[in-house]
């Protein structure tokens, strides 16, 4: 019996593989059996996903009132204009039932996407229940916003474009600004709701931003929620924080409606967030997330600059770089050099036996920008910034000391090769001070510019 097995297995993935799905049953994009078939006006039935992510590509870049092309007829054609095909449907899957013995599933019947009007009326229903203060309705409401968004792609991009983000930022933001106990505790049930639907209907506009960031009391939720939630609900803050803090910094810069952003009263609780979260890498998305809106902080204000390196950012960063892979590394190398431009920053990665070799090392291994942000944190690390920088903790010996590190460890090779290959000018005058400040430090400290590139017996710090 048992050796008979194998060739009845076989036998029927032969079937399986030899039985033929009639011709009008395939997609005439993906050529797969359809699932749930669409017609249009030009008469073409198509599967829902396959013609859906055709027009999604094809009006990529073009204005809203623009209109795509069906790919047979090449006429004129809308998702919008997609109507379902149940006939064809109930075809097909009586297809499939018929052909259930040689191993084909029934296709399940499929759920009709939701349409601007419905999306607007669930939206709807959220900003009435905000405005009402009714907690326990809004909770309802916007549960059922991400339900809808879970449901499909095509949900989400309608209830995106029906401004799902700003209903829900508003509704949160309403209940956080109540001073009242009964409605602080509803705010910070409504938060774990409204950030599950957020982060399904991203990116958030700027209104979006705004309305959350706005709020000193609702972005303190946030950031308790991101120290002390699950990791699904930490995950979700931190990308929301990251939004708050990317378009505050932009706008503090350039000016813009995002000034109404003010992170003073929870800067301490946002940056230590974002230290932790790149600290312990609950996730790559959180630690992404957590160094991109480390870049822009630092950016932004030098304070914040020094305020994250006092917190502990400048180590966090360099046990990140060690094993990141490209992506990480690059925001990682990007958030130090904002770091470093602050003394305390700078203090820290001289202090840190790890900083200069790691950064050395990252050399030509990632990319030509991390090899670019390289060169301009060790520029930061080694150069003597002002005529007091002996005000600087542990300068000018521990500055010397870096500078001879870096020689030792092969940096000095590095920059010569980079200078050779070619690089934009802001890097090839930061890389032609390196190389005097190694020359000087060589002849005066007594280090050789030799490649010594093993780092097999680096500690990792503890």
């Amino acid at each position: 019996m048992s050796s008979s097995s194998p060739s009845l297995l076989s036998r029927r993935s032969t079937a399986e593989l030899e039985l033929p799905v009639p011709p009008e049953f395939r997609c005439p994009i993906s050529l797969e059996l359809m699932r749930d078939p669409v017609v249009g006006p030009t008469g073409i039935t198509y599967d829902r996903a396959g013609i859906e992510a055709w027009l999604l590509a094809a009006g990529a870049g073009k204005t809203a009132a623009a209109s795509s092309t069906c790919p047979v007829t090449k006429g004129d054609l809308r998702a919008d204009d997609l109507v379902p095909n149940h006939a064809l449907r109930r075809v097909i899957q009586a297809w499939c039932v018929a052909n259930r013995c040689r191993g084909v599933e029934r296709i399940p019947t499929p759920r009709v996407p939701v349409t601007p009007a419905q999306a607007g009326e669930v939206l709807g229903e959220v900003e009435a229940a905000a405005r009402a203060g009714d907690a326990a309705r809004c909770v309802a409401a916007v549960r059922e916003v991400g339900r809808l968004a879970r449901e499909s792609d095509r949900d989400r991009r309608c209830l995106a474009s029906a401004g799902a983000a700003r209903a829900l930022a508003a509704a949160v933001a309403s209940f956080a600004a109540a001073s009242d106990s009964a409605s602080a505790s509803a705010s910070s049930v409504l938060l774990d709701d409204v950030l599950a639907a957020l982060v399904l209907v991203m990116p958030l506009d700027e209104e979006a931003i705004v309305a959350i960031g706005s709020s000193a009391a609702l972005v303190a939720l946030l950031a308790n929620v991101a120290k002390h939630g699950d990791l699904q609900r930490r995950l979700q803050a931190v990308v929301v924080i990251r939004e708050i803090v990317a378009l505050s910094s932009c706008c503090s810069r350039n000016g813009g409606a995002a000034t109404a952003i003010d992170l003073s009263d929870n800067l301490d609780g946002i940056i230590e967030v974002l230290v932790n979260t790149i600290r312990d890498t609950i996730s790559p998305q959180a630690t992404k997330a957590s160094l991109v809106a480390a870049y822009h902080l630092a950016l932004a204000d030098g304070h914040a600059a020094a305020r994250l390196a006092e917190a502990g950012l400048v180590p966090s960063l360099v046990e990140l770089l060690i094993d990141g892979d490209r992506s990480t590394a690059e925001k990682a190398l990007a958030a130090l050099d904002a770091t470093l431009a602050s003394e305390a920053g700078r203090a820290r990665a001289r202090a840190d036996a790890l900083a200069v070799p790691v950064l050395v090392k990252k050399m030509f291994r990632v990319s030509d920008t991390a090899t670019e942000l390289v060169v301009s944190a060790l520029h930061r690390i080694c150069k003597k910034w002002h005529d007091g920088d002996d005000d600087e903790v542990g300068s000018p010996a521990a500055r010397r000391s870096a500078v001879v590190d870096a020689v030792q460890v092969g940096a000095f090779q590095k920059v010569m090769m980079l200078l050779q290959v070619g690089c934009r000018d802001a890097t090839k005058e930061k890389a032609t001070e390196l190389l005097k400040l190694m020359i000087k430090y060589e002849t005066r400290g007594g280090a050789h510019c030799i490649d010594a590139m093993d780092f097999r017996g680096l500690k990792r710090v503890s």
